[in-house]
Protein backbone atom coordinates (compact mmCIF):
# COMPACT_ATOMS: atom_id res chain seq x y z
CA UNK A 1 0.00 0.00 0.00
CA UNK A 2 2.88 2.43 1.32
CA UNK A 3 4.53 2.09 -2.48
CA UNK A 4 0.95 2.79 -4.18
CA UNK A 5 0.70 5.70 -2.27
CA UNK A 6 4.19 6.84 -3.59
CA UNK A 7 4.28 5.57 -6.91
CA UNK A 8 1.01 8.47 -7.22
CA UNK A 9 2.42 10.92 -4.77
CA UNK A 10 4.90 10.66 -7.86
CA UNK A 11 2.85 11.15 -10.85
CA UNK A 12 0.82 14.24 -9.18
CA UNK A 13 4.18 16.05 -9.24
CA UNK A 14 6.00 15.01 -12.13
CA UNK A 15 3.10 14.21 -14.74
CA UNK A 16 -0.47 14.86 -13.64
CA UNK A 17 -1.59 13.98 -17.38
CA UNK A 18 -0.64 10.28 -17.00
CA UNK A 19 -4.27 9.17 -15.35
CA UNK A 20 -5.87 10.77 -17.98
CA UNK A 21 -3.93 9.43 -20.36
CA UNK A 22 -4.20 5.77 -18.93
CA UNK A 23 -7.54 6.21 -18.53
CA UNK A 24 -8.03 7.21 -22.30
CA UNK A 25 -5.77 4.42 -23.03
CA UNK A 26 -8.01 1.76 -21.20
CA UNK A 27 -11.11 2.60 -23.01
CA UNK A 28 -9.90 2.83 -26.78
CA UNK A 29 -8.62 -0.62 -26.05
CA UNK A 30 -12.07 -1.39 -26.96
CA UNK A 31 -12.32 0.52 -29.92
CA UNK A 32 -13.54 -0.67 -33.19
CA UNK A 33 -10.93 -0.62 -36.33
CA UNK A 34 -12.70 2.11 -38.21
CA UNK A 35 -12.90 4.35 -34.93
CA UNK A 36 -9.27 4.01 -33.98
CA UNK A 37 -8.39 4.89 -37.31
CA UNK A 38 -10.93 7.70 -37.62
CA UNK A 39 -8.81 8.83 -33.90
CA UNK A 40 -5.66 8.32 -36.25
CA UNK A 41 -6.73 10.55 -38.93
CA UNK A 42 -7.93 13.60 -36.93
CA UNK A 43 -4.65 13.76 -34.85
CA UNK A 44 -2.70 13.37 -37.69
CA UNK A 45 -4.23 16.59 -38.93
CA UNK A 46 -3.35 17.86 -35.90
CA UNK A 47 0.24 17.17 -35.70
CA UNK A 48 0.81 17.89 -39.27
CA UNK A 49 -0.84 21.56 -38.67
CA UNK A 50 1.56 21.96 -35.41
CA UNK A 51 5.02 21.01 -37.71
CA UNK A 52 3.75 23.58 -40.41
CA UNK A 53 3.28 26.34 -38.23
CA UNK A 54 5.81 25.82 -35.27
CA UNK A 55 8.73 24.07 -36.79
CA UNK A 56 10.57 25.48 -39.75
CA UNK A 57 12.15 22.53 -40.56
CA UNK A 58 8.84 20.81 -41.19
CA UNK A 59 7.24 24.04 -43.21
CA UNK A 60 10.70 23.73 -45.28
CA UNK A 61 10.22 19.88 -45.78
CA UNK A 62 6.31 20.33 -46.21
CA UNK A 63 7.01 23.12 -49.11
CA UNK A 64 9.29 21.41 -50.96
CA UNK A 65 7.30 18.42 -51.09
CA UNK A 66 4.12 20.85 -52.04
CA UNK A 67 2.03 19.58 -48.98
CA UNK A 68 0.08 21.75 -46.89
CA UNK A 69 -1.78 20.50 -43.69
CA UNK A 70 -5.15 20.77 -45.41
CA UNK A 71 -3.99 18.38 -47.91
CA UNK A 72 -4.05 15.82 -45.28
CA UNK A 73 -7.65 14.36 -45.58
CA UNK A 74 -7.15 10.27 -45.16
CA UNK A 75 -4.17 8.21 -43.34
CA UNK A 76 -3.49 7.42 -47.18
CA UNK A 77 -2.31 10.76 -47.73
CA UNK A 78 0.52 10.93 -45.06
CA UNK A 79 2.59 9.26 -47.72
CA UNK A 80 2.35 12.77 -49.52
CA UNK A 81 4.99 14.05 -46.66
CA UNK A 82 8.26 13.15 -47.49
CA UNK A 83 9.84 10.88 -44.37
CA UNK A 84 12.47 11.73 -41.94
CA UNK A 85 15.62 10.11 -40.79
CA UNK A 86 17.87 10.45 -37.65
CA UNK A 87 20.05 12.21 -39.76
CA UNK A 88 17.25 15.05 -40.20
CA UNK A 89 16.90 15.54 -36.59
CA UNK A 90 20.41 14.87 -35.72
CA UNK A 91 20.87 18.45 -37.94
CA UNK A 92 17.81 20.03 -37.69
CA UNK A 93 17.38 19.79 -33.72
CA UNK A 94 16.70 23.16 -33.12
CA UNK A 95 14.44 24.07 -36.30
CA UNK A 96 12.63 21.26 -35.07
CA UNK A 97 12.08 21.71 -31.64
CA UNK A 98 9.24 24.23 -30.22
CA UNK A 99 9.30 24.98 -26.73
CA UNK A 100 6.80 27.83 -25.99
CA UNK A 101 2.99 27.29 -24.44
CA UNK A 102 4.06 23.75 -22.75
CA UNK A 103 3.13 23.32 -18.82
CA UNK A 104 6.14 21.38 -18.51
CA UNK A 105 8.90 19.87 -20.68
CA UNK A 106 11.34 16.41 -20.41
CA UNK A 107 15.09 16.50 -21.43
CA UNK A 108 14.71 12.94 -23.71
CA UNK A 109 18.22 11.70 -24.99
CA UNK A 110 18.87 8.90 -27.43
CA UNK A 111 21.47 6.17 -26.40
CA UNK A 112 23.24 6.51 -29.41
CA UNK A 113 24.37 2.84 -29.49
CA UNK A 114 24.05 3.25 -33.47
CA UNK A 115 25.63 6.57 -33.65
CA UNK A 116 25.58 9.80 -32.46
CA UNK A 117 22.47 10.53 -29.45
CA UNK A 118 19.73 12.61 -30.02
CA UNK A 119 18.76 15.31 -27.71
CA UNK A 120 15.29 16.70 -27.35
CA UNK A 121 12.33 18.02 -25.15
CA UNK A 122 9.21 16.19 -25.37
CA UNK A 123 6.13 18.10 -24.22
CA UNK A 124 3.98 16.69 -21.08
CA UNK A 125 1.13 15.79 -23.11
CA UNK A 126 3.21 13.37 -25.13
CA UNK A 127 5.55 11.95 -21.96
CA UNK A 128 2.14 10.50 -20.59
CA UNK A 129 1.16 9.11 -23.19
CA UNK A 130 4.00 7.13 -23.78
CA UNK A 131 4.62 6.00 -19.77
CA UNK A 132 0.45 5.58 -20.19
CA UNK A 133 0.81 2.86 -22.95
CA UNK A 134 3.76 1.13 -20.65
CA UNK A 135 1.07 0.78 -17.76
CA UNK A 136 -1.48 -0.65 -20.49
CA UNK A 137 0.89 -3.02 -21.09
CA UNK A 138 1.01 -3.87 -17.46
CA UNK A 139 -2.70 -3.67 -17.23
CA UNK A 140 -3.00 -6.94 -20.09
CA UNK A 141 -0.60 -8.68 -17.28
CA UNK A 142 -2.48 -7.91 -13.92
CA UNK A 143 0.48 -5.90 -13.09
CA UNK A 144 0.62 -2.66 -11.15
CA UNK A 145 3.51 -0.40 -11.62
CA UNK A 146 4.11 -0.20 -7.94
CA UNK A 147 4.20 -3.81 -7.49
CA UNK A 148 7.72 -5.21 -6.69
CA UNK A 149 10.16 -6.06 -9.56
CA UNK A 150 13.52 -6.97 -10.58
CA UNK A 151 14.92 -4.58 -12.88
CA UNK A 152 17.85 -5.48 -15.52
CA UNK A 153 19.12 -1.79 -16.33
CA UNK A 154 22.26 0.05 -16.98
CA UNK A 155 23.61 0.93 -13.46
CA UNK A 156 27.18 2.93 -12.64
CA UNK A 157 29.68 1.01 -10.26
CA UNK A 158 30.82 3.90 -8.33
CA UNK A 159 29.78 3.34 -4.77
CA UNK A 160 28.00 7.06 -4.66
CA UNK A 161 25.94 6.14 -7.33
CA UNK A 162 24.96 2.61 -6.19
CA UNK A 163 23.24 4.22 -3.34
CA UNK A 164 21.49 6.94 -4.97
CA UNK A 165 20.41 4.15 -7.42
CA UNK A 166 19.62 2.23 -4.56
CA UNK A 167 17.99 4.89 -2.58
CA UNK A 168 15.60 4.99 -5.86
CA UNK A 169 15.16 1.96 -6.61
CA UNK A 170 13.71 1.34 -3.48
CA UNK A 171 10.62 4.17 -3.86
CA UNK A 172 10.07 2.46 -6.46
CA UNK A 173 10.13 -0.89 -4.97
CA UNK A 174 12.30 -2.41 -7.28
CA UNK A 175 15.58 -3.89 -7.09
CA UNK A 176 18.42 -5.02 -9.52
CA UNK A 177 21.93 -6.32 -9.47
CA UNK A 178 24.81 -4.42 -9.34
CA UNK A 179 27.59 -7.30 -10.44
CA UNK A 180 26.77 -9.83 -12.38
CA UNK A 181 29.03 -13.03 -10.71
CA UNK A 182 26.46 -16.16 -9.01
CA UNK A 183 26.68 -14.90 -5.94
CA UNK A 184 24.95 -11.70 -7.06
CA UNK A 185 22.73 -13.40 -9.11
CA UNK A 186 21.32 -16.31 -6.68
CA UNK A 187 20.94 -13.32 -4.15
CA UNK A 188 18.89 -11.40 -6.84
CA UNK A 189 16.64 -14.62 -7.57
CA UNK A 190 15.92 -15.09 -3.54
CA UNK A 191 14.19 -11.60 -3.95
CA UNK A 192 12.50 -12.48 -7.24
CA UNK A 193 10.70 -14.77 -5.46
CA UNK A 194 8.10 -11.99 -3.94
CA UNK A 195 8.63 -9.85 -7.29
CA UNK A 196 5.37 -9.70 -9.01
CA UNK A 197 7.67 -8.80 -12.87
CA UNK A 198 10.82 -8.72 -13.84
CA UNK A 199 11.66 -6.11 -17.08
CA UNK A 200 15.06 -4.96 -18.84
CA UNK A 201 17.27 -5.50 -21.53
CA UNK A 202 16.09 -8.94 -23.00
CA UNK A 203 19.48 -10.45 -23.41
CA UNK A 204 20.25 -9.79 -19.71
CA UNK A 205 17.55 -11.65 -18.70
CA UNK A 206 18.45 -14.65 -20.92
CA UNK A 207 21.67 -14.46 -18.97
CA UNK A 208 20.45 -14.63 -15.63
CA UNK A 209 18.16 -17.34 -16.80
CA UNK A 210 20.75 -19.36 -17.53
CA UNK A 211 22.43 -19.00 -14.23
CA UNK A 212 19.30 -19.60 -12.36
CA UNK A 213 18.25 -22.54 -13.95
CA UNK A 214 21.75 -23.81 -13.27
CA UNK A 215 21.27 -23.31 -9.97
CA UNK A 216 17.83 -25.00 -9.87
CA UNK A 217 16.74 -21.31 -8.01
CA UNK A 218 13.02 -21.39 -8.09
CA UNK A 219 10.10 -21.48 -8.41
CA UNK A 220 9.26 -18.08 -9.16
CA UNK A 221 5.62 -16.24 -8.90
CA UNK A 222 6.18 -13.82 -11.56
CA UNK A 223 3.09 -12.39 -13.62
CA UNK A 224 5.20 -10.87 -16.33
CA UNK A 225 8.70 -11.33 -17.96
CA UNK A 226 9.27 -8.55 -19.94
CA UNK A 227 12.33 -7.70 -22.31
CA UNK A 228 12.87 -4.34 -24.05
CA UNK A 229 15.20 -2.32 -26.52
CA UNK A 230 16.88 -5.39 -28.00
CA UNK A 231 15.16 -8.13 -30.13
CA UNK A 232 14.18 -11.31 -28.17
CA UNK A 233 15.51 -14.37 -29.78
CA UNK A 234 13.82 -17.79 -29.52
CA UNK A 235 16.24 -19.09 -27.45
CA UNK A 236 16.27 -16.46 -24.91
CA UNK A 237 12.35 -17.61 -24.65
CA UNK A 238 13.65 -21.46 -23.92
CA UNK A 239 15.52 -20.37 -20.96
CA UNK A 240 12.79 -17.80 -19.57
CA UNK A 241 10.54 -20.07 -19.43
CA UNK A 242 12.74 -23.00 -18.24
CA UNK A 243 13.83 -20.11 -15.39
CA UNK A 244 10.44 -18.38 -14.59
CA UNK A 245 7.38 -19.90 -15.65
CA UNK A 246 6.99 -18.06 -18.65
CA UNK A 247 8.03 -16.30 -22.26
CA UNK A 248 9.62 -12.68 -22.06
CA UNK A 249 7.18 -10.45 -23.64
CA UNK A 250 8.01 -7.33 -25.42
CA UNK A 251 7.90 -3.82 -25.47
CA UNK A 252 8.90 -2.32 -28.72
CA UNK A 253 9.52 1.35 -29.32
CA UNK A 254 11.93 4.07 -28.89
CA UNK A 255 13.53 7.29 -27.34
CA UNK A 256 12.28 9.26 -30.19
CA UNK A 257 8.89 7.50 -30.99
CA UNK A 258 7.53 6.56 -27.38
CA UNK A 259 6.12 3.21 -27.49
CA UNK A 260 5.19 1.57 -30.11
CA UNK A 261 3.72 -2.25 -29.70
CA UNK A 262 3.24 -4.01 -26.77
CA UNK A 263 2.24 -7.65 -26.82
CA UNK A 264 -0.63 -8.83 -24.89
CA UNK A 265 -1.38 -12.60 -23.48
CA UNK A 266 -2.15 -14.14 -26.73
CA UNK A 267 1.00 -13.37 -27.91
CA UNK A 268 0.71 -10.17 -30.33
CA UNK A 269 1.94 -6.76 -30.18
CA UNK A 270 -0.36 -4.40 -30.57
CA UNK A 271 0.54 -1.26 -31.83
CA UNK A 272 -1.02 1.48 -29.67
CA UNK A 273 -2.59 3.32 -32.50
CA UNK A 274 -3.92 5.69 -30.55
CA UNK A 275 -0.27 7.02 -29.81
CA UNK A 276 1.25 6.58 -33.59
CA UNK A 277 0.65 5.69 -37.36
CA UNK A 278 3.34 2.62 -38.18
CA UNK A 279 3.83 2.33 -42.08
CA UNK A 280 6.37 -0.31 -43.15
CA UNK A 281 8.07 0.55 -47.02
CA UNK A 282 10.45 -1.75 -48.34
CA UNK A 283 10.20 -4.12 -45.20
CA UNK A 284 11.37 -0.77 -43.24
CA UNK A 285 9.01 0.66 -40.17
CA UNK A 286 8.09 4.34 -40.07
CA UNK A 287 6.81 6.08 -37.24
CA UNK A 288 4.54 9.20 -36.76
CA UNK A 289 3.99 10.10 -33.27
CA UNK A 290 0.61 11.77 -32.75
CA UNK A 291 1.09 13.59 -29.36
CA UNK A 292 4.94 14.78 -30.12
CA UNK A 293 4.17 18.51 -30.26
CA UNK A 294 6.99 20.24 -29.27
CA UNK A 295 9.50 17.99 -31.37
CA UNK A 296 7.58 16.73 -34.13
CA UNK A 297 7.78 12.91 -35.37
CA UNK A 298 6.73 12.67 -38.54
CA UNK A 299 7.32 9.92 -40.63
CA UNK A 300 10.42 8.54 -39.21
CA UNK A 301 12.73 5.94 -40.47
CA UNK A 302 13.36 4.16 -37.14
CA UNK A 303 16.01 1.62 -38.76
CA UNK A 304 14.15 -1.37 -37.92
CA UNK A 305 12.67 -3.98 -40.19
CA UNK A 306 9.54 -5.16 -39.26
CA UNK A 307 6.54 -7.75 -40.84
CA UNK A 308 3.34 -5.98 -40.05
CA UNK A 309 0.12 -8.18 -39.55
CA UNK A 310 -2.82 -8.29 -41.59
CA UNK A 311 -5.43 -9.27 -39.07
CA UNK A 312 -6.81 -6.78 -36.75
CA UNK A 313 -8.85 -8.98 -34.93
CA UNK A 314 -7.10 -11.10 -31.42
CA UNK A 315 -8.36 -13.45 -29.02
CA UNK A 316 -7.66 -10.37 -26.34
CA UNK A 317 -9.90 -8.69 -27.68
CA UNK A 318 -8.83 -5.97 -29.19
CA UNK A 319 -8.77 -4.69 -32.99
CA UNK A 320 -5.22 -2.25 -32.64
CA UNK A 321 -2.87 -3.64 -35.48
CA UNK A 322 0.24 -5.68 -34.64
CA UNK A 323 3.56 -6.03 -35.97
CA UNK A 324 4.23 -10.00 -36.42
CA UNK A 325 8.18 -9.53 -35.74
CA UNK A 326 11.10 -6.70 -35.61
CA UNK A 327 13.66 -8.59 -37.60
CA UNK A 328 16.68 -6.32 -37.01
CA UNK A 329 18.24 -2.92 -37.62
CA UNK A 330 18.29 -1.80 -42.00
CA UNK A 331 20.98 0.22 -43.00
CA UNK A 332 24.09 -1.54 -42.21
CA UNK A 333 26.36 -3.08 -44.76
CA UNK A 334 28.74 -6.19 -44.56
CA UNK A 335 31.81 -5.89 -47.04
CA UNK A 336 33.17 -8.00 -49.42
CA UNK A 337 36.09 -8.36 -50.90
CA UNK A 338 34.20 -7.56 -54.37
CA UNK A 339 30.83 -7.03 -52.88
CA UNK A 340 28.29 -5.31 -50.02
CA UNK A 341 25.18 -7.54 -48.40
CA UNK A 342 23.09 -6.16 -45.70
CA UNK A 343 23.19 -6.80 -42.53
CA UNK A 344 19.73 -8.53 -42.52
CA UNK A 345 21.72 -11.14 -44.15
CA UNK A 346 22.94 -12.40 -40.80
CA UNK A 347 19.34 -12.63 -39.49
CA UNK A 348 18.66 -15.43 -42.22
CA UNK A 349 21.91 -17.26 -41.97
CA UNK A 350 21.14 -17.78 -37.97
CA UNK A 351 16.97 -18.20 -38.74
CA UNK A 352 18.50 -21.06 -41.29
CA UNK A 353 20.68 -22.79 -38.68
CA UNK A 354 17.24 -23.46 -36.04
CA UNK A 355 15.32 -24.10 -39.36
CA UNK A 356 17.15 -26.63 -40.90
CA UNK A 357 19.39 -28.06 -37.89
CA UNK A 358 17.53 -27.11 -34.75
CA UNK A 359 20.22 -25.40 -33.56
CA UNK A 360 19.09 -21.99 -31.68
CA UNK A 361 22.84 -19.67 -31.55
CA UNK A 362 23.10 -16.53 -29.67
CA UNK A 363 25.50 -14.39 -31.96
CA UNK A 364 27.33 -10.54 -32.29
CA UNK A 365 28.96 -10.63 -35.86
CA UNK A 366 32.20 -7.65 -35.88
CA UNK A 367 33.93 -7.14 -39.43
CA UNK A 368 37.14 -5.32 -39.04
CA UNK A 369 38.24 -5.50 -42.75
CA UNK A 370 36.21 -6.24 -45.94
CA UNK A 371 36.22 -9.42 -47.22
CA UNK A 372 36.42 -11.00 -43.04
CA UNK A 373 33.78 -11.21 -40.70
CA UNK A 374 33.76 -12.42 -36.81
CA UNK A 375 31.63 -14.47 -35.51
CA UNK A 376 31.49 -14.41 -31.49
CA UNK A 377 29.08 -17.21 -30.39
CA UNK A 378 27.41 -18.36 -27.11
CA UNK A 379 28.04 -22.01 -27.11
CA UNK A 380 30.83 -24.74 -27.96
CA UNK A 381 30.07 -26.26 -31.58
CA UNK A 382 30.36 -29.55 -32.58
CA UNK A 383 32.30 -29.36 -36.06
CA UNK A 384 28.89 -30.72 -37.56
CA UNK A 385 27.30 -27.67 -36.74
CA UNK A 386 30.44 -25.51 -37.71
CA UNK A 387 30.48 -26.94 -41.08
CA UNK A 388 26.53 -26.45 -41.45
CA UNK A 389 27.31 -22.92 -40.13
CA UNK A 390 30.15 -22.12 -42.60
CA UNK A 391 27.57 -23.87 -45.32
CA UNK A 392 25.14 -21.19 -44.72
CA UNK A 393 27.31 -18.52 -44.56
CA UNK A 394 29.16 -19.23 -48.05
CA UNK A 395 24.99 -19.98 -49.55
CA UNK A 396 24.69 -15.85 -49.23
CA UNK A 397 28.40 -14.64 -48.83
CA UNK A 398 30.04 -17.48 -51.42
CA UNK A 399 33.77 -16.97 -50.83
CA UNK A 400 33.61 -13.34 -51.10
CA UNK A 401 33.78 -13.22 -47.37
CA UNK A 402 36.00 -15.58 -45.04
CA UNK A 403 33.97 -15.83 -41.92
CA UNK A 404 35.57 -16.39 -38.50
CA UNK A 405 33.96 -18.48 -35.18
CA UNK A 406 34.58 -17.72 -31.79
CA UNK A 407 32.69 -20.24 -30.21
CA UNK A 408 31.60 -19.71 -26.94
CA UNK A 409 32.93 -16.17 -26.57
CA UNK A 410 29.81 -14.44 -26.74
CA UNK A 411 30.27 -11.33 -23.88
CA UNK A 412 28.18 -9.02 -23.31
CA UNK A 413 28.50 -4.88 -21.43
CA UNK A 414 25.69 -5.55 -19.13
CA UNK A 415 25.38 -1.65 -19.29
CA UNK A 416 24.29 -1.24 -23.14
CA UNK A 417 22.62 -2.49 -25.49
CA UNK A 418 23.45 -6.25 -27.32
CA UNK A 419 24.18 -5.28 -31.07
CA UNK A 420 24.19 -8.22 -33.51
CA UNK A 421 26.37 -6.63 -35.97
CA UNK A 422 29.32 -4.09 -35.49
CA UNK A 423 31.08 -3.07 -38.02
CA UNK A 424 34.53 -0.90 -37.58
CA UNK A 425 35.12 -0.45 -41.57
CA UNK A 426 35.21 3.45 -41.67
CA UNK A 427 33.08 3.92 -44.63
Amino acid sequence: MIHKLIYKAGVRLRSPELFTEYKFLKESEKWSIEKLEAYQLQRLKRIVGIAYNKSSFYSSLFGAAGVKPEDIKSLADIKKIPSTTKTDLLNNTEAIQNKEGYRKLFFSETSGSTGEPLAFYRNSEWDAGHRAAILRGYSWHGVNPWDLNGYFWGYSLSAKSKLVTKAFDALLNRFRVFSYDKGEIKKFATKLKRATYLEGYSSMIYEVAKLINEDSSGPFNLKMVKGTSEKIYDSYQEEAKKAFGQKIVSEYGSVETGIIAYECKEGHMHIAMENVIVEEEDGEIIVTNLNSDSFPIIRYRLGDSVVLGHETACPCGMQHKIICEVIGRVGKVIYGNKNKYPSLTLYYIFKNMALKYGMIINYQAIQKEKGSIEFYLDRKMSSQTEENLRGECLSYFSDDIDAVFYPNKLKRDYNKKLRDFISEIDT
